[in-house]
């Protein structure tokens, strides 16, 4: 008998960035170099204090189940945290650990989306809020960022969702913004808790990059009066503290929308491991200094990396506000190779060069409005991310190889400018 899937599973893709990893990593086992910035991983060690003290954490056999929740010290680190950081007013009973920032999505969606219910997304937009919205039997409303807005969700857009959705419940927000690196101003943020306050709609949003802010500092949508009743903010250690292996994360909400994440997390994963939130709590209250070197070595990364790419015929990037990604618009490439965004990401990378390859992503990789882009990410030396450009720059030349390419991948054509 074969193997019959429910239509959930039957439909789910993966996230783009690890398919894309997955044939980077073949091509490089296969001999040929490859320049990775597909993934949005960080290039340097995890923060001094976390390999210290997950060691000492292990070898005091700190290795067996904690509260769902989390251990009261990391909790109170990351209320201390975010309190400094962000001028919140939270103590340990509005902190709820979890393995990276991911998960909560799906949290936040049971505890507040029923079937049929309507989700706000701006698109382009993460890839895993697609599969966790349709996993709660959801509907997913796009509204499209506009590079002419500087990738800024409009509150326009939410007056109309929640005008016009038959059932509006829920609102995904996410800055700085992957994969654009738009910023959701202090003034948006606002304006966005004018319009939903008192109002059955809540707010998923989505903080990982949170250190990565280029201009002034991050704002929450949790500084807003009233909002901790209708927001889950969620974070990570992957981005700030280079912790991405180490699957540590929270999330900050009211005490009551908490509790009941605790509990979504005991039936889904039990606890996350008390020796990873030890390391997590010591990088809190130690590793602040390193992490502003850090986050200063990925703003000169960016804008190396932007201005650079400026300097192609045919591609126009934005400084973004934030995030280690560029976004450039290829469509001038695109609608003079006859080429999709992401066919062009995937030409760089398998068939450009026989020795060397480039890997990022095509904007559809996050939506349909993604459709024209690239992203790539600065997870690698100052020096292949400008041969990375140069390559780039040299590739789109190669009119035989990309011809070749097409009539082998139709799906990369492009069908309409």
């Amino acid at each position: 008998m074969s193997t019959k899937f429910s239509t959930f599973a039957s439909s789910i893709k993966s996230e783009s960035a690890f398919d894309v990893l997955a044939v980077a990593k073949r091509l490089k086992q296969d001999g040929k170099d490859v320049i990775e910035l597909e993934i949005g991983d960080s290039p340097f060690p995890s923060s001094p204090s976390a390999i210290q003290a997950g060691i000492a954490a292990i070898q005091e056999d700190h290795c067996h189940y904690g509260p769902s929740l989390g251990i009261p010290s990391f909790r109170a680190a990351a209320a201390e945290y975010v309190n400094a950081e962000y001028g919140l007013q939270v103590k340990a009973e509005n902190i709820v650990a979890g393995p990276g920032a991911k998960t909560f999505q799906q949290f936040f969606l049971e505890a507040f989306v029923n079937p049929g219910d309507g989700v706000l997304v701006f698109s382009p937009y993460f890839p895993t809020y697609e599969p966790n919205i349709h996993r709660r039997g959801a509907r997913m409303v796009l509204a499209n960022l506009q590079q002419a807005h500087a990738f800024r969700p409009q509150v326009a857009d939410i007056e109309a969702f929640l005008a016009n959705d038959p059932s509006p419940k829920a609102i995904f927000l996410n800055s700085p913004h992957n994969p654009t690196g738009g910023i959701t101003t202090q003034q948006d943020l606002r304006d966005i808790a004018d319009v939903i306050h008192g109002r059955d709609v809540f707010v998923f949003s989505d903080e990982p990059y949170d250190q990565m802010v280029w201009e002034g500092r991050h704002h929450s949508l949790l500084e807003m009066p009233g909002m901790s009743d209708q927001c889950v903010a969620a974070y990570t250690f992957s981005k700030s503290f280079s912790m991405s292996g180490w699957r540590l994360g929270w999330a900050v909400s009211s005490p009551a929308v908490i509790e009941l994440i605790g509990k979504l997390t005991n039936t889904a994963l039990s606890c996350v491991p008390p020796f990873t939130q030890m390391a997590g709590a010591a990088v809190l209250a130690n590793d602040r200094a390193e992490r502003d070197v850090r986050m200063q070595d990925f703003h000169d990364k960016v804008r190396g990396l932007v201005a650079s790419l400026n300097q192609i015929d045919g591609v126009e990037c934005l400084m973004p506000g934030g995030s280690f990604y560029a976004f450039p618009s290829v469509v001038g490439l695109c609608q003079r190779l006859g080429i999709t965004s992401h066919g062009l990401a995937m030409f760089l990378l398998e068939a450009a060069d026989d020795t060397l390859g480039v890997a990022c992503l095509g904007g559809e990789c996050f939506g349909a409005a993604g459709a024209g882009f690239l992203r790539l990410s600065c997870a690698e030396p100052n020096e292949r991310l400008q041969q990375a450009v140069a390559f780039l720059q040299t590739a789109v030349q190669r009119q035989d190889r990309l011809a070749s390419y097409l009539d082998t991948h139709p799906q990369y054509v492009l069908a309409q400018p």
